[in-house]
């Protein structure tokens, strides 16, 4: 899969545009978490890419929009952008092109973004969106708006249908609240797949060794969409094979040992000792135990440790026996 990151004038268009042109059929969104409804978009894509004898291109932003012009308000992150990537690898797209989200980027109107940026710098022959689509300054384009620069500048507009789940619109929104209230089989079923978050291992304050479960902590540059205690698999451990290693997590700000911490993601691999440093690691969430909690002293946050470590090998002895 090829990426390229925007704006296109970095890639010294418009010789890009002449060599692209009539290449490319597109669709373009956030795609935060790659849900049932992205996925069927997708598939809707490359089918009539496929048709259509071009490559299927995904045009997306970074940051997500609503960060930039409401960073303490914006939603929580369901995927990280290499997550996202690399979901849309596996999905079989053959392009995405990541448009920075800046000022310069959220001024322009309507008509210029369809003959700077899905003419001039992709090449659009056929372009897929929701009927409920909105472009340009302000969000001052909509579709009907968007068929006539389709006429204008000669490619295809398809509208996407709604992908619906028990009565209910598929959405990030719709993920979000599944993994707030802890319903991760509600949001795996919105998602067509377990809830993860992937990053690197990075050193933290060891405290967890110190108490006896020693943790792999993955920074969370965005709000993660869930906190809790839960139940979860590693993948990406040495020896995991492709089931993933069983762990205990802690998702949240560690109210009993800081205060205005930012978010981490903890994991206690059960039974595992290797030096796991600087290796990227994606965190499938299965079960939720328990909310995050501040507990009087270490001696009973230790206790709390221990009653939530024996749950999860519980969980997994109940599994493994099914």
């Amino acid at each position: 899969m090829l990426v390229t990151h925007g704006p296109f004038a970095a890639f010294g268009h418009p010789g890009t545009a002449r060599s692209s042109r009539g290449r490319l059929a597109v669709t373009v969104g956030n795609f935060d978490g790659v849900h049932r409804g992205h996925q069927a978009m997708l598939a809707r894509l490359k089918a009539r890419a496929a048709e259509l004898a071009v490559e299927s291109c995904v045009l997306t932003f970074e940051p997500h929009p609503r960060e930039f012009f409401a960073p303490q308000a914006a939603p929580a992150r369901l995927t990280r952008l290499a997550a996202k990537l690399a979901v849309l690898r596996d999905a079989g797209v053959d392009r995405v092109h990541v448009e920075r989200f800046d000022a310069k980027f959220a001024s322009q109107s309507p008509g210029r973004f369809v003959q700077d940026v899905l003419v001039g710098g992709l090449g659009c022959e056929w372009l897929l969106v929701g009927s409920d689509f909105r472009y340009g300054a302000k969000r001052s384009g909509d579709f009907a708006q968007l068929e006539s620069s389709a006429r204008e500048h000669g490619f295809a507009l398809e509208a996407m249908p709604e992908v619906r789940s028990e009565g209910r619109r598929i959405s990030s929104s719709a993920v979000r609240d599944t993994l707030e209230r802890g319903d991760l089989e509600g949001a795996a079923a919105l998602l067509g797949r377990a809830y993860s978050i992937a990053g690197r291992v990075v050193h933290g304050d060891k405290l967890g060794r110190e108490l006896g479960y020693a943790t792999a902590n993955i920074r969370l540059p965005h709000k993660p969409p869930l906190a809790g205690i839960f139940v979860v698999e590693a993948l990406g451990v040495p020896g995991a094979g492709p089931k993933g290693w069983p762990a205990v997590a802690s998702v949240g700000v560690r109210p009993t040992v800081k205060e205005d911490a930012v978010p981490l993601l903890e994991v206690h691999l059960f039974d595992f000792k290797a030096d796991l440093y600087g290796r990227r690691l994606e965190v499938k969430f299965l079960h939720k135990l328990r909310d995050e909690a501040k507990f009087a002293d270490l001696v009973t946050l230790k206790e709390a440790i221990d009653r939530d470590a024996k749950e999860a090998r519980d969980f997994f002895a109940a599994k493994n026996h099914d």
